[in-house]
């Protein structure tokens, strides 16, 4: 028979409580961060193709270099984060599936900034981001948190690609994507300003709308098939879209079906084009004399019209001229975004405003690296 016997107390395991803020999954290394930003690197920068469409973001790739070292992560996690939203209505074989993915992105964002993150690379650097803003004076994770989930909510409403009814509705879809990036990196960079916020939001929907027009020849084409997981090759839910504002596109007396049959040559297309570029460079122009105004010491020359919003609401709203120099010149790799905006406009205005002959630029990195030097765009 066996003999029941009790095991002594100094035998039994003991388990460890996890604290509330930190569970296993929170438990990140420094190898874990080394190749989690070895990750985004390699988003922003590999310039292979698939299926005609670049996979990357070479813009932002270039510009991290002028991004103060300290917060160059924070960067990179937000640019990578970017890359990932836009990708999806193109790896995705049906609409629910991409609202599963973009739920995905919005948990793993509150579950990093609650110390919790997944073990997803993205995710891992900018945990170790927070780790380190919470140890300065001057951070704000709550509103790089906002910023954030706005970015993946502007996403997910327009991930099937819907046209838009006008162009404000185009500016909008901008400042709640590129701009609110922008606002992301600033925060990273603890610059409190209602005036650079304000220089952010013209740049961003710059950036916007050249991206949109950009992307108008691959949009326009037939989406590529998408692998399932046995390897078939499974029809894209995308169908070829047009996304120039169907009130520019009335005005300009331009037709979708005259579009696909015809492509560029459709008339009216250039025409549109034009007209909402030149809403681009618009922004690109109030932004360069609002930077002359604040750096003479003079009003931005009109009001920020997002100025009451929370996010832009900071308790030193005055630093100075010398303190906001200061900012300006420590968040200057911000601005440079409107450097790959205005160099698009300036080759798309050369080739008649025909998005489908523009030619990559082997210029830009030295006017990132003459601008950043002059500090003027």
């Amino acid at each position: 028979m066996y003999r029941a016997t009790r095991l002594r107390p100094r035998l039994r395991w003991q388990r460890p409580k996890p604290t509330a803020q930190f569970s296993r999954r929170s438990l990140v290394t420094d190898a874990d961060v080394d190749r989690a930003r070895q990750y985004c690197i390699a988003q922003l920068s590999q310039d292979q193709e698939t299926d005609g469409t670049r996979q990357s973001d070479y813009d932002a790739f270039l510009i991290r270099n002028f991004i103060p070292q300290s917060r160059r992560d924070a960067y990179d996690a937000f640019r990578a984060l970017n890359i990932e939203l836009v990708r999806l209505p193109e790896l995705v074989s049906n609409p629910t599936i991409g609202q599963l993915r973009v739920q995905f992105w919005r948990d793993a964002i509150n579950n990093t900034f609650a110390g919790r993150p997944p073990k997803e690379p993205i995710m891992i650097l900018l945990h170790d981001v927070l780790s380190r803003l919470a140890k300065t004076s001057e951070s704000n994770p709550s509103s790089i948190k906002f910023w954030l989930l706005r970015m993946i909510s502007t996403r997910e409403k327009h991930m099937d690609n819907r046209p838009f009814p006008s162009l404000s509705a185009l500016e909008d879809y901008a400042e709640n994507t590129y701009s609110t990036l922008m606002y992301s990196t600033l925060a990273a960079l603890s610059i409190q300003s209602t005036h650079i916020d304000h220089l952010a939001s013209h740049i961003g929907k710059a950036c916007g709308i050249a991206a949109v027009c950009k992307g108008i020849p691959v949009l326009a084409s037939p989406a590529p098939s998408v692998k399932s997981p046995d390897g078939a090759n499974v029809a894209a839910s995308r169908n070829p879209v047009l996304l120039l504002p169907l009130d520019i596109m009335a005005e300009t007396g331009l037709r979708e079906e005259d579009f696909y049959r015809h492509g560029p040559k459709a008339e009216g297309f250039q025409d549109a084009v034009f007209t909402v570029t030149t809403r681009a460079n618009d922004h690109l122009i109030t932004a360069r004399e609002m930077l002359k105004n604040i750096r003479a010491g003079e009003h931005p020359g009109h009001e920020y019209e997002h100025q009451d919003e929370k996010q832009h609401e900071y308790s030193n709203s005055d630093p100075g001229q010398e303190g906001l120099e200061t900012l300006l010149q420590r968040g200057f790799g911000v601005i440079l975004e409107a450097v790959p905006a205005n160099d698009y406009l300036t080759r798309l205005e050369a080739v008649n405003f025909d998005p489908f002959t523009v030619k990559s630029s082997w210029k830009l990195p030295w006017r990132l690296w003459r601008t950043h030097r002059t500090q003027q765009f």
